[in-house]
């Protein structure tokens, strides 16, 4: 029998093997608290046992389930780092684990270890495919099993650390919005607003993704313009405007290191545009200004101009939208978007909180960014 086989009991053994059961779910909470947190599901002890012997030497903190619905009740309650799952699952089973864990926008970037003593390419395939992260066959090599630990908890390391840089991005482009207009709800207006306006255009799921995230990030930039240029009441001067135009640079600047961000980016340098071209920050014209930034642009007036701020009263709707009908007619905006978003049913609005629940993968890592920031702010 090699290492981590399955382990089968005659009847006569059956009874031993249940009084040798651990609880279903075991915290190792002699682990320090920054250990890495390991879900081991097997529904045989032994199996599991060998398993975490292999891995005693990391800095671990371990929880076990013997059935894939234990494991998913566990995760929804805490959640871990990393998964190794048996193939042949009591109930569930656990490719079925795989596809439950991996179509969910909370546990999609969990890294998922396969095991199975079941040997076969077919087998193989369907783990794979069902989302397993890396799939090894029994027997196991120690060295080998702690190698690809290993490597799948960096993976995931990296994962976490891009969520962290991406929500402190969110949370600079909330500062922004606070310094800049007085109010926390006019980015997240922005975000909602583009996607109904994206949504009636029939755009597929990565621009409407897009376009929620640059409701949110196109005028971070803004971070780098002085109070006196940002914050004045007066007319500003011709080198304060050019001082002013640098933010979609900037902006572009910030956030192009992060590569999940990239269709963010022309939203972010082409927001000021102008359909005539006498927009900036490239003076681009008509269709050569990109189709996001485009959309963003127009509601990004509408919600200006309905808002209350320290230099004016706010617009009804029906103003709102008298000026952006004028401001096509001057050749400032796209006339075709303009008049879709003037003709759009009363609600120019999307329920944000059915955007947050939905299921869309695409999101889950800002919306993560942006419910840190707001537990952050109410700590």
């Amino acid at each position: 029998m090699g290492l981590l086989s399955p382990v089968r009991f005659g009847p006569g053994r059956e009874n031993i093997a249940a009084g040798l059961r651990s609880p279903l779910i075991l915290p190792s909470s002699a682990e320090p608290t920054n250990a890495t947190r390991i879900l081991v599901v097997d529904g045989n002890q032994i199996n599991r046992r060998l398993l975490k012997s292999m891995l005693r030497a990391g800095n671990h903190e371990f929880f076990e389930a013997e059935t894939g619905m234990e494991a998913m009740d566990l995760i929804a309650a805490q959640p871990v780092d990393l998964i190794i799952a048996d193939f042949l699952l009591p109930g569930i089973g656990g490719t079925e684990l795989c596809r439950r864990l991996k179509s969910n926008r909370k546990t999609q970037f969990t890294p998922i270890l396969m095991l199975t003593s079941v040997h076969g390419f077919d087998f193989e395939v369907e783990g794979i495919e069902s989302g397993a992260d890396e799939y090894l066959t029994m027997p196991l090599h120690p060295s080998v099993v702690r190698a690809r630990v290993n490597s799948l908890l960096r993976h995931k390391a990296a994962i976490d650390s891009l969520e962290e840089a991406e929500t402190i991005l969110f949370a600079l482009a909330r500062a922004v919005e606070n310094r800049d207009t007085g109010t926390g709800e006019h980015c997240e207006r922005l975000a909602t607003y583009s996607v109904a306006l994206g949504l009636e255009l029939g755009l597929p799921r990565k621009d409407l993704v897009a376009l929620y995230r640059g409701g949110f990030l196109h005028d971070i930039g803004k971070i780098s313009i002085p109070d006196s240029i940002l914050l004045g009441t007066g007319k500003l001067t011709a080198d304060q405007c050019k001082v002013m135009e640098l933010h979609t640079i900037r902006g572009v600047e910030i956030c192009k290191p992060m590569k999940s961000l990239a269709p963010v980016l022309p939203i972010i340098r082409s927001h000021h545009e102008r359909w005539d071209g006498s927009g900036y920050p490239d003076r681009l014209e008509g269709e050569a200004v990109p189709l996001l930034a485009r959309i963003l642009q127009v509601v990004d007036i509408f919600d200006a101009l309905t808002t209350k701020r320290s230099y004016k009263a706010a617009f009804t709707k029906e103003h709102a939208m008298e000026i952006l009908k004028e401001e096509a007619a001057k050749g400032w905006r796209d006339p075709e978007l303009v008049s879709l978003f003037v003709g759009m049913e009363h609600e120019v609005s999307l329920d944000s909180k059915a955007l947050l629940d939905s299921d869309w993968p695409e999101l889950s890592s800002t919306m993560h960014s942006l419910r840190n920031i707001n537990r952050h702010l109410q700590d």
